[in-house]
């Protein structure tokens, strides 16, 4: 079923516009407001979509991983990031990546992560990001698509099924934010306590 793109309801994000270079310009201007505490926060506001996702099913799990090359990913099984077909039969993602969440981003009354920051979106991670690569699957088909300082690069290209829901956000933190490490131990086991329905595991897999 084909539908109109302009009846799209705006719950968090603006349908009409794939991708906000103003908005992702003013983020890279000021990596150390966006992204206190470096990468960590990046992980956080990744995270925090995760725990939305399980928060409404009851329950979630998520893996985080810590890469070699300092990328870091964290894959969810979720429902994946909403995705439909407009009038001219495109596939169209919800740009959660490359415009501004509308609940959160400059609202004073923003949620706070667990790290005591504003929650602003995922914009921020795509933006503060070298490379983000978004891998989404949902029951009705899976895609990925790659940004680099949360400008799309490539378009939604379709991957295979594998029977699995759910998002994998995989992104290198830009140079300026790679000086600051990610330790996640302590830090993640806290966060139970901020997000109880999300289980959340991390793999390390950085030399020793």
């Amino acid at each position: 079923m084909e539908f109109s793109r302009g009846s799209w309801a705006n719950t968090t994000h603006d349908w009409s516009s794939a991708v906000d270079p103003d908005h992702l310009a003013q983020i890279r201007q000021s990596p150390e407001k966006f992204s206190p505490g470096g990468p960590w926060h990046l992980v956080l506001e990744v995270l925090a979509y995760a725990a939305d996702e399980a928060s409404s099913r009851g329950a979630g799990r998520c893996i985080v991983t810590l890469h070699p090359d300092g990328s870091l990913s964290v894959a969810d099984d979720g429902r994946g990031t909403d995705t439909r077909m407009d009038e001219q039969g495109r596939i169209v993602k919800k740009p959660v990546m490359a415009t501004k969440d509308l609940r959160f981003f400059d609202r004073p009354d923003a949620q706070l992560l667990p790290d005591g920051a504003a929650r602003r979106g995922m914009s921020v991670v795509a933006a503060l990001s070298e490379w983000l690569v978004h891998t989404n699957r949902r029951l009705d088909g899976a895609w990925t698509q790659r940004y680099e300082h949360g400008i799309p690069v490539t378009g939604l290209e379709p991957v295979e099924a594998d029977g699995s829901t759910g998002t994998l956000v995989h992104f290198r933190p830009a140079e300026p934010l790679r000086s600051t490490d990610v330790p996640m131990g302590g830090r993640v086991k806290r966060l139970a306590t901020t997000w109880p329905d999300l289980d959340i595991h991390v793999d390390d897999r950085r030399s020793s």
